[in-house]
This record gives structure tokens, sequence and C-alpha cells, in this order.
């Protein structure tokens, strides 16, 4: 008898290609859409009717509500910007499809994601997929006990041949187009969003550094740091959002060489492939969901890491995540990035 899969089905190319895969390798693969309390599952049923797979649909809507949207609200309200997908996958999606998998016997769960398992220290392990196409920065503070029974069967390819394989199969969805916002924000209007919810912040001042008053901002709730887009502010030069003040309800503004730093610090660790750290060592950081990494020394303290970068960059806006991959690419840890008071580099 063929061993059975849970497979994450969102009706896009790359779960598709997912299951295409497993098939291959001789698993009996049931796809379950997760209802998060938006959106249709009618896309991933067809591709579940065309790729001949069971198919269900599993209610995570109370749990994505309680576990990551009403919390993305509140820390986007406080003036960071947290990132929903990295708190998801450990705490909804995965657990989710692991109490689908114990409904119907199966002993394994997967995804569409880049990234891949491995042992390492003598548990499961995440490591980068090995291509350009890489999410396991989405994945970092999944522990090993989901990631000992999940597959990720896309390490190693890329979106084209993923592409490829659907259209090989004859899947309608092949040359869908990739999503790039948060799921529940499909136009990437987080104000919107948020006043839909009756949680929009007051109106206030554009300030600079000094406190000179420079404008009006439409509520902290529209803005990030590092934001330069959609200010309104008439100046000789580009402005950037530097800092978000809920204290004074002001959004600090400045040029771009006021957003540099070279360090950052970093709460709520989760170690992944290496234990706990005591004493300083070295790594490549990911301080944001963008492709680039950079070389860093990382310090242990109270709070939780210290980060000194070998070379300034663009400061991450708090509340993002950081991850620490080692040279073999194997994910150290993932961390918050946390609020920093002192001056950027100017």
């Amino acid at each position: 008898m063929a061993p059975k899969v849970v497979l994450g089905l969102s009706g896009g190319v790359d779960s598709a290609a997912a299951a295409l895969l497993l098939k291959r390798q001789g698993y009996e693969v049931h796809g379950v859409w997760l209802d998060l309390g938006f959106g249709s599952p009618e896309e991933a049923r067809g591709a579940a009717a065309q790729l001949g797979i069971g198919f269900s649909v599993f209610d995570a809507a109370e749990a994505h509500e309680r576990l990551v949207r009403a919390p993305f609200a509140e820390i986007y309200r406080a003036g960071r910007t947290p990132n929903p997908c990295a708190v998801c996958n450990p705490g909804v999606k995965l657990p989710s499809l692991l109490r689908a998998a114990e409904a119907i016997g199966a002993e394994k769960i997967a995804t569409g994601h880049y990234a891949a398992v491995e042992e390492r220290l003598g548990r499961p392990c995440l490591r980068r997929s090995g291509t350009d196409k890489d999410q396991s920065y989405m994945l970092a503070l999944v522990g090993p006990e989901i990631l000992g029974r999940l597959l990720l069967p896309l390490s190693g390819r890329t979106k084209p041949e993923n592409r490829a394989l659907a259209q090989e199969a004859g899947l309608h969805n092949a040359g869908a187009p990739d999503s790039q916002d948060i799921c529940f924000i499909p136009d990437g209007d987080y104000g919107s969003w948020l006043e839909a919810r009756g949680q929009g912040l007051p109106e206030g001042s554009f300030v600079d550094a000094s406190g000179r008053v420079l404008g009006r901002h439409r509520g902290l709730h529209r803005y990030t740091v590092g934001q330069r887009r959609g200010l309104g502010v008439s100046a000789e030069g580009r402005l950037y959002v530097l800092r978000l003040r809920r204290e004074d309800n002001a959004v600090v503004l400045g040029q771009e060489g006021e957003l540099m730093t070279d360090s950052i610090t970093v709460g709520n660790v989760v170690w992944g492939a290496m234990a706990p750290a005591e004493e300083p060592f070295r790594c490549e950081i990911k301080p944001r969901s963008r492709p680039a990494r950079f070389s860093a020394l990382v310090t242990p303290t109270e709070e939780g890491l210290r980060i000194d970068f070998d070379a300034p960059l663009r400061r991450p806006a708090p509340g993002q995540l950081a991850v620490g991959y080692d040279q073999e690419g194997f994910v150290l840890f993932g961390g918050t990035v946390l609020e920093e008071e002192g001056p950027a580099i100017l």
C-alpha cells in the first residue's frame, strides 16, 4: 500500500507541481485547502481533480484570526512591521495539515515551499533550497517536531521547471502568476485593511530628527520604517520613514543615509541547526524577505542576539524576521528585529 501524504493545496503552480512529484515518488496524495476565513477553494478543488488526488477543505479560520491576523494588527498598530507568513507556517498552516493527516491516517505532510529538510545534530533541520528560488526564510521558526514530518518536494528546483512540469501534465494553472502580498491582504494595502477592522489610528505630524514639523500623516498604521512612497511631503531630496513614535503619534522622516546601520538586536530567538549559543559566532544573516544575505558577527545578549554586520546596510523594520545561515545553507536561528533607539549611521 502506498504511503499517504497530506499536501497543502492552494490551487497555484507550486503546490500542483509538488503533488505531481510526490505521486512520482509513490505517495498517495491527498490535497487539503486550508480555510483561513477568506478566499475560495475552487481553484484548489479543480487542481485536485486534474491531478487525480483526494481533496478536502480544513477549517483553520479561528486559529488564523487568533494567532496571525489579530497579532499582526496589534503589532502593526504599535509601529512595528511583522512577517505574518513566518508566524502562520509553524502556528497555523503546518499544525492544521498535521491534524488533517491524522484524520486520514497519513504520517507525512507536504507543502510547495522551496526549501529542504535534512538531518543535523541528530534531528531534522531546515536548509536553503539550493536554487535562486528559496523560501527557507518563511519556515525558519518551524520546530523539529514538525520538520520531521514535513516533505518539501520542490527543494533544488526552479520555478520555470515547475511551470514546465505543470504544463506537461496539462494543468490549467500552469501559467498562474505568483502571489506577492500577504494572503489576507492581497492588494497590499495594510492601512485600509486595518481601517476596515475598525483599527485605524488618528492622524498626526511628520517630523524630522530635530522635531521640526514637516506635514501631516494619515495614521501610524499607514507607514513602515524604510518607506519612501506615498508620504506626500515636499523636500529637496527623497525622504524616508526613519521611525514610528507611538508616544507622540509622530512619523520621523529623514534621508536614506539615516536608515543605514551596522548592527541590530534580535529577540524571541528560535534555534535551528545549532544549539543555543553562549559565545559569539559568525554566520550569514537574512534581515528581510529579499534574497540578499550579509556576513555578520552574532553575540548572545540578555535580550537575545546582537548582530554586527561586516558592512552597513539599510536597517530592517522592527518586527521583521532575521534569519541566520551557516556556509552550508542550514538555518541556524530565526528571531524578531527589535526597536533600536540609537542613531543610524549618517
